[in-house]
């Protein structure tokens, strides 16, 4: 999934791109309260974490101008402003969830999980069609009795096809889950994920259709 970190401790921000990353996410960061408010305009991103003590605009101003403006994607808020009366604030200013620093990443993760969940409706974490199965805690996906945990950029690959089985997915569309700004991609990039799932997994679980992207059937 492609997330939006706005943060503006640098070192906060690198542990959470590094994280972020390794958990088969595609990120960008922004460090002030203006570019958050650009970029959340940006409807691409299935989540934006959100601290609120942001230079030139706080953090809970940037959640009011959002929604005012009718940006539906899922906030979370990082901060580490703990009394209740900053997270009720922010709950009902339309935050999604709220998580107060110090925190352990597992947590982190978890929530945007569940999160997630929350907003597709499902109550579990598997994405599943008729042949593949897919966790979205564990990174293991399941296809023709095999069972095997995903490296980062394949699993992100293979989330956003069985997000939407059967439905063809092109390059473009991939691209712009899997990699964050400025991140340099190979012309070839795409087709060198899809050979090692399929060489784990057989060509059936990702379905090339010639001249329009790729698709996992129903």
């Amino acid at each position: 999934m492609r997330v939006l970190l706005i943060e503006d401790d640098v070192l906060i921000g690198d542990g959470l791109v590094a994280a972020l990353k390794a958990a088969g996410m595609a990120v960008d960061w922004v460090r002030d309260g203006l570019a958050a408010q650009e970029a959340l305009r940006d409807t691409g991103y299935a989540i934006a974490l959100l601290d609120l003590g942001l230079p030139g605009m706080d953090g809970m101003a940037v959640l009011r101008a959002t929604r005012r403006h009718g940006v539906e994607t899922p906030v979370l808020i990082l901060t580490a402003r703990d009394a209740v009366e900053s997270r009720v604030a922010g709950l009902d200013l339309g935050a999604d969830d709220y998580l107060v620093k110090p925190f352990e990443v597992p947590e982190l993760l978890a929530r945007m999980r569940a999160l997630l969940r929350r907003r597709a409706g499902r109550a579990t974490p598997m994405l599943t069609t008729s042949e593949v199965a897919l966790d979205t805690g564990t990174h293991e996906l399941s296809h023709g009795g095999r069972t095997e945990t995903l490296p980062a950029r394949e699993y992100a690959l293979m989330q956003a096809l069985m997000e939407r089985p059967g439905h063809i997915l092109s390059r473009a569309q991939i691209e712009e889950r899997i990699y964050g700004w400025g991140e340099e991609v190979e012309s070839n990039a795409m087709e060198v994920l899809i050979h090692s799932i399929r060489r784990k997994f057989g060509k059936g679980v990702i379905l090339n259709v010639r001249g329009a992207g790729w698709m996992v059937p129903k």
